[in-house]
This record gives structure tokens, sequence and C-alpha cells, in this order.
């Protein structure tokens, strides 16, 4: 079986085409990709982009950071009294919408005390 006569059938075409710009104000919009993922507003974003550009330069600060910033997401937890379950407490990362920039700030901290300030960061870890 020759591969060309095999794959050329089941191939899908895709035509590009420049189109002068005068023209495209005239047309209709163009519909969306289904493919690409659909943008959506995101509230957060401003406080995600400050919590990212909070840069730690004072050991003071690193410490307080670190104490307060847990290391590991917080395991989830089942309240009980008397042998029944009261309410359940998920995983607080999921929780966060935040954690992930909240543990990247920790981080940071953590680097400036070890690498700039010279300290023994195990009592964090």
């Amino acid at each position: 079986m020759n591969v060309s006569e095999y794959t050329t059938p089941n191939l899908v075409h895709t035509t590009w085409a420049w189109i002068h710009p005068q023209r495209v104000s005239s047309q209709k919009p163009i519909s969306a990709n289904p493919l690409q993922p659909k943008k959506t507003l995101d509230l957060l974003q401003p406080l995600r982009q400050w919590l990212d550009n909070v840069e730690v330069r004072n050991p003071k600060l690193a410490h307080r950071l670190c104490k307060l910033i847990p290391a590991q997401c917080p395991f989830e937890r089942d309240v009980k009294l008397l042998g029944h379950t009261l309410f359940h407490i998920p995983p607080m990362c999921k929780l966060n919408p935040l954690y992930e920039e909240v543990v990247a700030l920790r981080f940071r901290a953590l680097c400036y005390l070890a690498d700039e300030c010279g300290e023994d960061i195990a009592a964090y870890c």
C-alpha cells in the first residue's frame, strides 16, 4: 500500500488567506473557534498580580510571612461531636482561590531569608 494513497484522503486541508484590513471592518464578525478556551472574567486577577509582584526585601516581613503562611495545604477534617459528624472541612487549598500565589510569596520569603540574609530556614520547613 502506498502511504500517500492512504493519508491524502484522511487529511484535513486548511486554507490560509490574507484579508485586506479595509474589507474586514465591513464584514460580519467571524465566529469564535470552538477549540479555544472561552475567556472568563477573573475578578481576582488584580490581587493575583499584586501578590506575584510583592518583593520581599525586609527580614522582619519575611519572617512574618513564613510564620503566617503554612508550609503545606492543611488536611481536610471532619468535626465530630458525640460520634456525629457536625460538618466537613475540605482542604484549605481548595477553598483559597489565591493559594498558589500565597505559597509562591512564602517561597520568595524563604529564599530571601536563606540567600540574602544567610539565615537557617529549617524552622519554617
